[in-house]
């Protein structure tokens, strides 16, 4: 019998984390360099929880509201707490959980620090074997 596929397995390592009082035209400018939609926006202290800003964040909350991308900071646009995975979780769970929640990507997080992140893209093309 062969192990399960874990998250670990199948996420990216490399996570994308700004400042929350980066400007949305810093967050874009960095999301479009390193070709990715979604940036993790850092703590502000030991006790504070993780933020997201989305692609989508930027259209809804600041393009469709006519707002300045260098005026508005990414703090007031992220999304916060940040639903997350644990590295450990089988991707079949972090699939069902994903697609409960219509997320296409969330934070994997490990004893309170972000270790990656992992995507339904990456579950389906780099998850596939058989088990």
């Amino acid at each position: 019998m062969t192990s399960p596929m874990l998250v670990k397995d199948v996420m990216w390592k490399e996570v994308d984390i700004i400042d929350g009082k980066s400007t949305v035209q810093y967050a874009l400018d960095d999301m479009q360099h390193k070709k990715t939609k979604m940036l993790v926006i850092d703590k502000a202290h030991e006790h504070d929880e993780y933020g997201v800003v989305l692609i989508a964040d930027i259209a809804a909350k600041v393009i469709a509201e006519g707002r300045s991308l260098e005026r508005v900071n990414a703090y007031e646009i992220m999304t916060k707490p940040v639903i997350s995975v644990h590295p450990n979780m089988e991707i079949r769970y972090c699939a069902r959980f994903l697609t409960q929640l219509s997320l296409s990507r969330c934070p994997v997080i490990d004893n309170g620090k972000i270790v990656g992140v992992v995507s339904l893209t990456n579950i389906v093309l780099n998850g596939m074997r058989v088990v």
